[in-house]
C-alpha cells in the first residue's frame, strides 16, 4: 500500500508562485504514475499534471502548460508541483495521486487508486 501526504499550499497573490510537495511512502514498487489533481468548490476534480515515476516523462492540462511543472525526487520519494504565474482560477484543493498504469499518463482520476488528503491553494486577485 502507498501513502501520500501533500504539503505546501497556502494563500498567494495573483502572479505569485508556490511549490507543492507530495511525500510518498509504503509499497512504491506498485506505483508507476503520479498525478496532481485539483478540485474547486462546486466543480469536478480535474487533472493538472502527471509523471511516469521511472521514466520521468510528464503531461499537463492545457490550463497550466507553461506555468506549472511536475518533478520527482527518487532518492527521497517525493513529487513536486511548482506553480508559477498563479491566477485566481487556480484556487482549489490540490491532491496528489498514485496509480499503477504502465506506458502512459492517464488523465482520468479513476486510473489513480491512492490519494492524499489534499492541500489548499488560494490565489487572491
Amino acid at each position: 500500500q502507498v501513502q501520500l501526504v501533500e504539503s505546501g499550499g497556502g494563500l498567494v497573490q495573483a502572479g505569485g508562485s508556490l511549490r507543492l510537495s507530495c511525500a510518498v511512502s509504503g509499497r512504491t514498487s506498485s506505483m508507476y504514475v503520479m498525478g496532481w489533481f485539483r478540485q474547486a468548490p462546486g466543480k469536478e476534480r480535474e487533472f493538472v499534471a502527471g509523471l511516469r515515476w521511472s521514466y520521468g516523462s510528464t503531461q499537463y492540462a492545457d490550463s497550466v502548460k507553461g506555468r506549472f511543472s511536475i518533478s520527482r525526487d527518487n532518492a527521497n520519494n517525493k513529487v513536486y508541483l511548482q506553480m508559477s504565474s498563479l491566477k485566481p482560477e487556480d484556487t482549489a484543493l490540490y491532491y496528489c495521486a498514485a496509480g499503477a498504469t504502465v506506458g502512459y499518463i492517464p488523465v482520468a482520476r479513476s486510473y489513480y487508486n491512492t490519494w492524499g488528503q489534499g492541500t489548499q491553494v488560494t490565489v487572491s486577485s
